[in-house]
């Protein structure tokens, strides 16, 4: 299992736009059966700062989020999205509840 988490700080005019893409990411997900990873999303306090949390299964077959057009899409420019660059840091679980 591989655990990534991602977080960045979008640009205040552009943090409300950043949030619909990825809801539209999870809707798109909801309407498919995809297996192999699980990913949350949260947007901090700030009203600015994201974080997201991607955990990828141990299967023989994996489904990719890079394969759903809404998560290309969100991909598309985030970095313009953003104040600085969003930074990608591996991590090991150390427990969880549901």
């Amino acid at each position: 299992m591989t655990t990534t988490v991602l977080r960045y700080q979008a640009k205040p005019e552009r943090a409300e736009e950043n949030q619909q893409l990825i809801e539209a990411v999870f809707a798109e997900l909801d309407k498919g059966e995809l297996d192999g990873f699980t990913c949350k999303v949260f947007r901090l306090e700030d009203g600015v700062s994201f974080i997201h949390v991607w955990i990828e299964h141990d299967i023989a077959d994996p489904d990719s989020l890079r394969a759903v057009p809404a998560f290309q899409a969100f991909m598309a420019d985030l970095p313009g999205r953003c104040d600085a660059p969003p930074v990608a840091t591996e991590a090991t679980l150390v427990g969880g509840y549901r």
